[in-house]
């Protein structure tokens, strides 16, 4: 057969070989528009809060830190009682009835008032051996863990974003001379060291803060926030590097600085934003890093300064009292579990959120 011959014969749709078309019929415009399916368009923020919201788990956690923050603001303002406040001691002399009372015990003085028809507030959780109300201890203790944790990550925050953003921008011999120092300190055991700078710290701190607004804080508080600036941020700035190592070549920072834009300008205003997610998250799970290892201090008498309580070193005053008033050591620390592992479930629910490589 010659070649017009074959460019005579009919031309078949490749389709006919693999569907009969005359069994199918063309959609009409309702069926088309029924078979549109557009997604709301949404920002990364809420696309990531619409995720957060679906994890029953990281939600219940969240509530359950936003009532215990809530408790330890407003208990305080309405109780009677104060966490330095001296039942003993309120007469001409002392009263040692007021001193290990039992939860919803009473003192006899306040007996006698009880009998002469006056109201007066049970002490919830008891009295310790110095005959301070324990409930309002366990609450101001709760509120100085969690004022530790959230500060001591601000600290971490702020310190390790700015040397990794450094770091990771300039590159070169200026980013490994940098990341060396984070290998050194890394390499560090972390306890030993918070240990010897803690008590460091509080033994060269109490002259120089003295007089100053700084000494109602106390040394050891101060101690606590020097050794997370000065230990606790490398595992930031690792991730705060890394992020900006695989941005920085992106096209939106080669423009920026073609237009001649600051290399300071570029990390703040390009680089920077693009590391919010894991910001907030590495963020979210330091928080209770900050608190268990300010309870251990404090467990260790190189915390919080006296008589100001926290969860650590209200377990370690009662360490004691284990086989008597067991409850006065569980209280603080089931109050130390519920927090950290609430913050770090809460903390891996936002990893899941809005980390772009979890989603399905």
């Amino acid at each position: 057969m010659k070649n017009n011959d074959v460019n005579k014969l009919p031309k078949k749709n490749p389709l006919s070989f693999q569907l009969d078309l005359s069994k199918w019929e063309k959609a009409s415009s309702s069926e088309k528009e029924q078979q549109i399916i557009e997604r709301e368009s949404v920002t990364f923020f809420k696309d990531g809060m619409r995720r957060l919201f679906k994890n029953k788990v990281a939600v219940t956690c969240a509530i359950l830190l936003v009532l215990i923050i809530l408790a330890v603001i407003i208990v305080p303002m309405v109780y009677p009682y104060t966490y330095d406040q001296q039942l003993s001691l309120t007469g001409d002399l002392p009263d040692p009835s007021y001193n290990n009372l039992k939860p919803f015990e009473y003192g006899s003085t306040e007996l006698e008032r009880i009998e002469a028809g006056e109201d007066v507030f049970p002490h919830i959780l008891g009295t310790d051996s110095l005959g301070r109300d324990y409930f309002i201890r366990v609450v101001y203790g709760t509120r100085i863990s969690l004022s530790v944790g959230l500060f001591a990550s601000i600290i971490v925050l702020i310190i390790g974003t700015l040397y990794g953003s450094i770091a990771g921008y300039a590159g070169g011999k200026v980013d490994l001379v940098m990341m060396r120092i984070v290998d050194i300190i890394y390499s560090l055991p972390d306890m030993l060291m918070v240990i010897l700078f803690s008590v460091v710290f509080k033994q060269t701190l109490a002259p120089a803060i003295e007089g100053i607004i700084l000494e109602k804080l106390g040394t050891g508080m101060i101690s606590i926030f020097l050794v997370f600036a000065l230990l606790y941020w490398v595992s930031m700035a690792r991730l705060i590097r890394g992020q900006i190592l695989s941005i920085k070549q992106q096209e939106f920072v080669l423009t920026a600085k073609a237009l001649g834009a600051t290399p300071a300008r570029i990390i703040r205003k390009h680089l920077l934003p693009n590391c919010i997610s894991v910001m907030v998250i590495s963020t979210a799970l330091q928080i209770p890093n900050a608190i268990f290892t300010e309870s251990f201090l404090s467990f260790l008498g190189r915390g919080v300064s006296i008589p100001m309580p926290s969860l650590g070193s209200l377990a370690s005053e009662n360490l004691s009292y284990i086989y008597s008033d067991v409850y006065r050591l569980l209280v603080p620390a089931i109050t130390i579990c519920i927090i950290v592992l609430s913050l770090n479930l809460l903390g891996d629910g936002l990893r899941d959120a809005f980390d772009p490589k979890q989603k399905k």
